[in-house]
């Protein structure tokens, strides 16, 4: 089953860099470009019109690698079916948002208020599925066996996470390669998680998404040709946090995810502060603004986030494994 892992990995990543010089071309003559904040990092002004949407690469590739690898060698189980839907659910709903950002030449897609209710259609679908299966509603101490049944309560928790995850990995997205390597790290630490725990094929499509995203790095890498968008961070957003729950590793997410967690709470951070006191904790949030603004090279605050983001990912699987 290892090699079953690897080869979906491989098959991923292959399909993706396959794919991506037949996409690119089509993306730049429909000219669906980047538009960039005017509020933003001087330096970004440069990468308007860079082709976005393109974590379309990544859910084809998932979709593919899935198809093959879990309908031909492993098998179709409710964990993967689930998965699949909340990511190409929530793919679909940063998809509308690019569409409408390139359409009007705009930053802004759907609305806060609609993009929010579209994450809470899939994530009540989710939660619906998981209800009619009985799905356990224990939250376990990350590491043990030790777990508290919250009943309904465990629903709430469940679309909470997919929407708040969903918006914390959009929000990560920022700079060149930034969420393709810190997503690819949090994803393979779930998958080497789920194996641990017997779910072969729940580890499967979390590696299959880790393959997806070193592809799409080739490109994505600085300087990027080509931008994931919001089709492809809040389908990674709603992937992991899924992943999460269907693992039974709910809590242990805020630890491998840490560099989500952190970005997520610098934008709050700000704009509490700003509201109470009209000061800024920040030069600019998200976190890595900050330290762009403070004078770091992009490259440099890509790969410090990618080392920070390792270690998280090291001190949760050490929390569920050897603790």
């Amino acid at each position: 089953m290892a090699a079953t892992t690897f080869w979906a990995l491989a098959l991923a990543f292959f399909v993706t860099v396959i794919v991506a010089p037949f996409f690119l071309p089509m993306l730049k003559q429909l000219k669906f470009g980047q538009s960039i904040r005017e509020d933003g990092p001087k330096t970004h002004l440069k990468k308007g019109g860079t082709p976005t949407m393109g974590g379309i690469m990544i859910l084809f590739a998932l979709l593919v690698t899935t198809i093959v690898i879990q309908g031909f060698v492993l098998s179709f189980t409710t964990e993967v079916i689930l998965l699949l839907f909340v990511t190409l659910g929530f793919g679909f709903v940063g998809f509308l948002d690019d569409f409408i950002k390139i359409k009007w030449k705009r930053n802004l897609g759907l609305t806060s208020k609609q993009k929010l209710i579209g994450q809470l259609i899939i994530s009540l679908l989710f939660f619906f599925i998981l209800h009619r299966t009985g799905f356990d509603t224990h939250v376990y101490v990350p590491g043990t066996s030790l777990g508290v049944d919250i009943g309904i309560l465990y629903y709430i928790l469940v679309i909470f996470m997919l929407v708040g995850s969903s918006n914390a990995v959009n929000l990560t997205d920022g700079l060149d390669g930034l969420l393709a390597g810190c997503g690819a790290i949090a994803f393979g630490a779930y998958a080497l998680l789920a194996w641990h725990i017997g779910m072969i094929e729940v580890a499967v499509f979390s590696a299959t998404i880790v393959g997806a995203l070193l592809g799409f790095l080739v490109f994505n890498a600085h300087p990027a040709k080509v931008f994931m968008g919001d089709t492809g961070s809040l389908a990674l957003g709603g992937a992991i946090a899924a992943i999460a729950i269907v693992t039974k590793m709910e809590l242990i997410l805020v630890i491998i995810g840490g560099i989500f967690v952190v970005e997520t709470l610098s934008v709050i951070i700000q704009v509490i502060s700003y509201k109470s006191s009209g000061k800024r904790i920040f030069k600019m949030s998200p976190l890595h603004h900050h330290f762009e603004l403070s004078g770091w090279s992009e490259w440099r605050v890509v790969v410090t986030f990618w080392i920070a983001g390792l270690v998280c990912a090291v001190f949760g699987i050490y929390i569920e494994v050897w603790v």
